[in-house]
């Protein structure tokens, strides 16, 4: 049986500010960022180029230190990376020597299980993800899509509160990035993890969230956290739903006066 995480976990950002370099390099990232994220919530971030969305993701993984504030998950202070939270990149980032199975089991294995057991838990998982008949392949000869597939594989095979995407899907083709986001949300809803997902695609943050969170250009705060109110399970039907195409609107209004503001600061 699948393991799952014990539970879902619960983020709390509080007044999170993030300064990169010191004196007349230093470059304020993130200001002032605050928000709860309820276990097994799915929230995606958006906002204009530049803004700290990546930042706020790696700083909830711990690859960043608050330069103020603090971030805890499930009561627990953030200060280095754990394995409570799970990290997907834009590139798969696989280990090109291993096995598809070897790639998924290697976090099993290095949290101590036995070598079965991180192997059935690795195949579990690639069966959830729809590439059980692929576990003796090498990354070099999947597609990208299934590469990314594997990745996210490995990232749940550790069972983690907290599964952290940043643009996951941003390198691949249309048709397959939205097959992609589908077996997304059917993992999540088998799993419950809870999601935090940072895009630039308007269509697809609203596609998949519970909350989208807009952040103003850098630095990066929050403009507007929106709830979206479409039913689950979610269907590509939604996509001409006119709640949809209204929260679009709004979304795409607000990233587009945060650019041409950042855009005018730029010239002066």
């Amino acid at each position: 049986m699948t393991p799952l995480p014990s539970q879902p976990g619960h983020i709390a950002i509080q007044q999170l500010s993030v300064v990169f370099g010191t004196g007349k390099q230093s470059f304020l990232a993130v200001e002032d960022f605050s928000l709860q994220i309820n276990p097994g919530e799915f929230v995606c971030l958006i906002g204009p180029s530049g803004c700290g969305k990546s930042t706020v993701l790696n700083s909830i993984a711990g690859f960043v230190s608050p330069t103020q504030g603090a971030i805890l998950v499930d009561g627990r202070l953030i200060e280095q990376p754990g394995g409570d939270r799970g990290m997907v990149f834009q590139q798969p980032s696989l280990f090109p020597w291993k096995t598809v199975l070897g790639n998924v089991a290697h976090g099993p294995l290095m949290a101590g299980k036995p070598k079965a057991i991180a192997h059935k838990i690795a195949q579990d998982f690639l069966t959830m993800v729809g590439l059980a008949k692929f576990a003796k392949n090498y990354p070099m000869m999947l597609s990208g899509g299934m590469q990314q597939r594997v990745a996210i594989a490995r990232a749940l095979a550790n069972s983690p509160r907290v599964l952290l995407m940043d643009e996951p899907f941003g390198a691949l083709d249309t048709q397959t990035r939205f097959m992609m986001q589908e077996n997304l949300l059917k993992l999540w809803s088998e799993l419950k993890t809870t999601v935090v997902f940072v895009t630039h695609d308007i269509d697809e943050a609203i596609f998949l969230g519970d909350h989208v969170v807009v952040m103003s250009a850098n630095p990066g705060r929050i403009l507007k956290d929106i709830k979206i109110p479409l039913p689950r399970p979610r269907s590509s039907d939604l996509l001409i739903d006119p709640t949809f195409s209204t929260l679009k609107k709004d979304c795409f209004d607000l990233i587009r006066q945060e650019s041409l503001q950042a855009f005018e600061q730029q010239l002066k």
